[in-house]
């Protein structure tokens, strides 16, 4: 007897232990593997599902089940009602750094603004940013060629031709351009930190997520170099770990920025430090 639409939903009792959103992780995997959007799994769930359907799903099940990342199972992930192909090669792009795009939509740039985007991985922020300024000149960067390569396949895809994607460590290729905004995402967790070895991380680029000094060096490192990269009341806008905005927000001081300000996330946690150069 061929299994139905609601009997693999029922799977996802087995995920809890591996899994904050166990249900959702079966009903993204599900509707992946039938090219449907969820909503068809509740409108037909006494549908049956064919052999090849159930065979793939459970295969995909099953690396869930070992902790691979439903974004990596399907290869996209949705960011900002943008979707994404991603790899493990780059981050996932996050809910989180959401904050980074309304913030930066927030601070009233002129229509004609330069913006970069630091270590921009799939391009999440970016392309975030090019979906709602189609007269913004984006520029965005990544150390990685090959996340170098998976942003550009995503710009293509959204037809985004008013970015452009590069390789540069942080500003090494930049010469003197400057810009009237930057934003990153950089690595900012210690190399001990325990959640290393938990959950999707484990998965994820070491290179994305570990910075030396406690996950400050990078931090430090970009806040040193902006200024000379930024326009007289240019901005700069950071994410980091929810324990290190104190810390954020004196190197950005004893830089000699201005308007330092935290802001934080949906669940109330310090999540993105911003200054302006004076």
């Amino acid at each position: 007897m061929l299994a139905t639409i609601s009997d693999v939903l029922k799977q996802s009792n087995a995920l809890s232990a591996v899994s904050d959103t166990p249900r959702l992780d079966v009903e993204i995997l599900l509707g992946y593997v039938l090219g449907k959007d969820r909503s068809f799994l509740y409108t037909w769930p006494e549908r049956p599902l064919n052999t090849d359907q159930h065979q793939q799903f459970q295969a995909l099940f099953a690396r869930r089940l070992n902790g691979e990342p439903v974004a990596h199972l399907t290869g996209l992930r949705e960011f900002w009602s943008l979707s994404l192909k991603v790899s493990p090669v780059t981050l996932i792009p996050r809910p989180e750094t959401e904050l980074l795009v309304e913030l930066a939509l927030g601070l009233g740039l002129s229509e004609k603004a330069a913006v970069l985007d630091l270590g921009t991985g799939t391009g999440a922020i970016a392309l975030a940013l090019a979906s709602e300024k189609q007269h913004w000149n984006i520029f965005a960067v990544d150390s990685s060629a090959a996340a170098v390569a998976l942003a550009q396949e995503n710009r293509r895809q959204l037809g985004f031709d008013h970015v452009q994607i590069s390789q540069s460590d942080w500003f090494s290729n930049l010469a003197e351009e400057q810009f009237d905004l930057i934003v990153s995402n950089p690595p900012y967790i210690c190399a001990e930190d325990k959640h290393l070895r938990q959950g999707d991380v484990r998965f994820e680029p070491s290179s994305a997520l570990v910075a030396d000094e406690s996950g400050l060096a990078d931090i430090r490192a970009i806040v040193a170099s902006a200024g000379s990269h930024l326009k007289p009341g240019g901005w700069l806008m950071l994410e980091h770990g929810y324990e290190q905005a104190g810390e954020v927000r004196e190197v950005m001081s004893q830089a000699g920025y201005c308007k330092v300000t935290t802001y934080m996330d949906l669940a109330g946690l310090d999540r993105v430090t911003v200054c302006c150069r004076a």
